[in-house]
């Protein structure tokens, strides 16, 4: 299965027969498949993911990497995010996390190109708002807000780095940070649904601690 899928292109549909010995063998897998039965396989490719150029640009020296061309550079930076994207789905926030801050290592270079730096910094902003958001799944507010902050430092009108940096605050109960990040990203997205709804939960947080205090006192 596995050689015959490395025949395979994105979106083509194939069938597969197996003898007993390359599928379930004499046991076969009870109680729907027999002892040693042939299997038909239909195998559709939805989608994935080319590592090759990934692989082979960590086994370059750093010198090697730094002469590379930026759209080869891109490139690489985009598949490691886009298999960050893959385990962020997965739920696998861990691994979702070293990838995008593999991707990060790759673009650490800086071009004296103000049209180079431009895309080298369009690429970090959508990393820095990945691993904002994977680390408020990770529980560890603190880091998504540094990364959130990153991305405010290369977008200041980011209406998403504030709203990560509004979530991310107001997971470490600092109440009046977080209002200020999100008024500021309801302001420039007055109907998005995400941002009202965080304002509600704050608005509901400050008025359970207000009670408590008053309950205190």
């Amino acid at each position: 299965m596995e050689i015959g899928l490395l025949s395979m292109t994105k979106g083509e549909a194939a069938l597969f027969i197996l003898a007993p010995e390359y599928a379930y063998g004499q046991r076969g897998c009870p109680p729907s498949i027999p002892p040693n039965t042939t299997i038909l396989f239909k195998v559709e490719v939805l989608d994935f993911i080319d590592s090759e150029e990934c692989d082979a640009f960590f086994e370059l020296t750093y010198e090697q990497q730094e002469r590379l061309p930026l759209e080869k550079l891109l490139k690489v930076a985009a598949t490691e995010r886009e298999f960050g994207n893959y385990f962020f789905y997965k739920q696998c926030f861990k691994i979702a996390k070293d990838r995008y801050k593999r991707a990060l290592s790759i673009l650490g270079r800086s071009s004296s190109s103000k049209a180079e730096q431009s895309q080298i910094n369009a690429s970090k902003l959508l990393l820095f708002l990945n691993l904002s958001l994977t680390y408020l799944k990770l529980e560890h507010p603190d880091r998504a807000l540094k990364y959130g902050k990153l991305a405010l430092e290369m977008d200041q009108g980011n209406a998403k780095a504030l709203f990560r940096c509004g979530q991310a605050c107001l997971h470490m109960r600092e109440y009046s940070k977080s209002q200020d990040f999100l008024v500021r990203a309801q302001h420039i997205q007055p109907f998005n649904r995400d941002i009202n709804n965080e304002l509600k939960k704050l608005a509901r947080k400050q008025l359970e601690t207000f009670f408590r205090h008053r309950s205190c006192k």
